[in-house]
């Protein structure tokens, strides 16, 4: 019988042959935490009596979540981070590195057939690199910084194949939306998910984040995708070294949980309503709606193709009056690309405010908090009621495209109207 892909990465990391519904033993090529996550962590590890890293150079902690500190007690957790890994010798990641999970896909350490675990739930983001990457809890991952190894209840596996390639102005977004309005929330629950077919395989790198990025949203454990030419070059332009890693494909004779197959190349742009992910409908349903904030950024859509795209559409044009708009690259080497290339002029002469990469407004702790009934378009992966510090906000999510469109007119409008 035939492995699927998340089986065969669990076979090498177990060193015992790997089945959809086993308990194995994994060893793990890289851990991260972040600073909501990693604290907790740390007073975990302590109280299992851990005296070192199994090794600190796979071990990563970033401070992402409230960079700058905009508290007193938060500012003691990150000094907390910092002498952790001052004491251990792990790398941390620093106020205005950027988003944990943009950092980590940036920093070369893993590819195709690498198992990360991280202490925070979109480390999927990570299986568009052809890895098995999952969030786990914060004392789950003071075990695995003590041991290098983490117990794994082998998934099933979802297959979805998407025939087809994206139309002009719609996005992987828009396509992650769509699927997610289709499974639902809970229609992945505990499973991995494959990914493949030409749509993904015509997408960018940074587009296959967005949609791995968001496999967690319909419950998933991970979502991986195939390794090709893209997935390389992602790793040789990112300080990784791609011969340390060989692709890893699901055997034609795979046994899967479900197959789905889309045909995408008619898609039109989606929007996710509030106060759920999986509330999709297509963008033309709620168009006319008044936007008070647009925020573009995140570890979904804040890479620099995605301010790219955003750019194109402001150039030349200013931000309604009645609407702000917030940018947060989504890493400090983002943020370089995008002033080196003119982006942020762009952006902050049409009215948009760049904050320090992170993830603040996304999740509520500073740099963006909207107001009591206040409507939010926004190209983050959640908009569950008070994910971004106000119960009585709603959010949309939506594309770059779709957000910058918004922003420009003050209102839920179709982006392919802006694009070029």
């Amino acid at each position: 019988m035939g492995q699927t892909i998340i089986e065969k990465i669990l076979s090498r990391a177990s060193g015992k042959k790997a089945t959809a519904g086993e308990i194995v033993v994994a060893k793990v090529d890289c851990v991260m935490a972040q600073d909501g996550t990693a604290p907790l962590a740390i007073q975990s590890f302590e109280r299992m009596e851990g005296k070192r890293l199994f090794d600190p150079e796979r071990v990563n902690l970033v401070i992402d979540h409230s960079a700058p500190s905009p508290t007193e007690g938060i500012s003691n957790l990150h000094k907390l981070m910092r002498d952790f890994a001052r004491e251990h010798g792990c790398r941390l990641y620093d106020i205005g590195d950027g988003v944990c999970h943009q950092v980590m896909v940036e920093s070369g350490k893993f590819g195709p057939g690498s198992v990360v675990v991280g202490a925070d739930s979109h480390t999927c983001t990570y299986g568009a690199l052809n890895a098995f990457a999952t969030g786990v809890g914060s004392t789950d991952l003071a075990a695995a910084l003590i041991s290098g190894q983490m117990w794994f209840k082998v998934p099933e596996t979802i297959r979805i194949i998407c025939h087809g390639v994206l139309p002009r102005g719609v996005y992987a977004k828009d396509l992650i939306l769509y699927l997610i309005g289709d499974l639902t929330a809970d229609g992945a629950t505990y499973k991995a998910v494959e990914y493949v077919g030409e749509a993904i395989s015509a997408l960018s790198q940074e587009g296959r984040f967005t949609i791995a990025n968001m496999a967690v949203e319909m419950g998933a454990k991970a979502g991986l995708m195939e390794a090709d030419e893209k997935t390389f070059a992602w790793l040789a332009a990112h300080g990784g070294n791609p011969g340390d890693f060989a692709p890893v494909n699901a055997d034609p004779d795979a046994v899967y949980a479900a197959v789905k197959e889309y045909d995408v190349a008619g898609l039109e742009p989606q929007v996710a309503k509030p106060h759920r992910v999986d509330n999709v409908a297509p963008l033309s349903s709620v168009a006319g709606l008044k936007i008070d904030q647009a925020f573009i950024g995140t570890c979904t859509n804040g890479r620099l193709e995605d301010l790219r795209v955003a750019a194109g559409i402001l150039a030349g044009r200013k931000v309604h009056p009645r609407t702000r708009l917030i940018v947060a690259p989504a890493s400090r080497r983002i943020y370089l690309a995008a002033l080196r290339e003119g982006i942020l002029a762009t952006l902050v002469e049409a009215g948009a405010a760049v904050v320090t990469p992170g993830c603040g407004p996304c999740v509520g702790t500073h740099n963006g908090v909207p107001a009591d009934g206040e409507v939010v378009i926004s190209t983050a992966n959640r908009n569950f009621r008070g994910r971004m510090g106000n119960r009585n906000a709603e959010i949309y999510l939506a594309s770059p495209a779709a957000v910058a469109a918004a922003a420009v007119a003050g209102e839920i409008v179709d982006p392919r109207e802006f694009v070029k």
